[in-house]
């Protein structure tokens, strides 16, 4: 806790109430994707700490009112929330402590705002979200959904200047990073009555869902799952690219990102049809490992 309350200080947020606001946010993040945490404790600058965490948990929130609970009840709880973030974009204040800390995160990073608005105008796609019929379809819902989401991450971290490259790299990492969390969650997806992967993409492979519900372990089967995994690892390899275009006290963290992506998709294509039981996480030793090497690499450049 003692370099969490460091970042604060750090950050210039001195203020109790304040701080506090982003203890919330803070203790959210790091129950949701600890791994993830621990990369960003371990390898951002401590005035940034703070801010990356604010809007991981904006859109970790927003995640959870649009896939959580019958449709109806979605529309309606993001509807509410969409006004209240826009009330803050508009006025800056705000009784909820998650929006308390993004407006002061606007107010410390002005170009957050803009990452926040794009989120906006169309995360909404994701309620009508129940598959996909091709590649065309997925490719849509990346740039109506995922990428707006992990932009506002990425946004925070990456060139002041023009980000047309950049923003190109965030997309191929969020591109592999779906397909390759569309895979793993297979089950979970299912037994909510969606799938990420295209009705082409199983047409084209002989597959259904049927068998992937099943858990059947048939050659189609075991040939989808490889290609879903290799589409995916192609694009985070492309990614890798990603913290080259980032300033220099950000790249650690990116790099370290893209590497545990790497990871899990080793793990997903070691696990085989097994999948279909269950998700599948990368040995913590090499997670480990590879926020230690993204560490080592950034005390090398300081």
């Amino acid at each position: 806790m003692q370099a969490w309350k460091d970042s604060l200080s750090a950050a210039g947020i001195r203020e109790p109430q304040l701080r506090r606001d982003y203890d919330a946010q803070r203790d959210l993040v790091s129950r949701f994707r600890r791994t993830s945490y621990l990369a960003a404790q371990m390898l951002l600058p401590r005035p940034m700490l703070p801010h990356v965490v604010a809007v991981t948990a904006v859109m970790h929130h927003g995640d959870n009112l649009l896939d959580t609970g019958p449709k109806a009840l979605r529309v309606a709880q993001w509807a509410s929330w969409e006004q209240q973030v826009l009330q803050v974009l508009a006025t800056g204040a705000s009784d909820e402590p998650l929006l308390r800390a993004l407006a002061h995160t606007i107010d410390t990073h002005p170009r957050t705002r803009r990452s926040i608005e794009q989120y906006l105008s169309t995360a909404s796609a994701e309620l009508d979200f129940s598959g996909f019929l091709d590649e065309t379809d997925y490719q849509a819902y990346i740039d109506a959904y995922s990428l707006p989401a992990f932009m506002l991450i990425g946004t925070l971290l990456g060139p002041e200047a023009d980000d047309s490259p950049y923003r190109a790299a965030c997309r191929a990492f969020i591109d592999g990073s779906q397909r390759l969390d569309f895979v793993n969650d297979i089950t979970e997806d299912l037994s909510e009555g969606r799938l990420g992967i295209p009705a082409k993409t199983l047409e084209r492979f002989a597959a259904t869902k049927e068998d992937l519900a099943e858990a059947r372990d048939t050659p189609g089967v075991r040939e989808l799952l490889r290609h879903l995994v290799v589409q995916a690892r192609t694009l985070l390899q492309t990614a890798r690219c990603l913290p080259t275009m980032a300033p220099a006290p950000h790249r650690p963290l990116l790099s370290a990102l893209v590497e545990v992506e790497l990871l899990t998709a080793d793990a997903v294509m070691a696990r085989g049809v097994k999948l279909l039981r269950a998700s599948a996480t990368p040995p913590l030793a090499s997670a480990l490992l590879a926020l230690w090497r993204a560490r080592r690499e950034a005390r090398k450049g300081s």
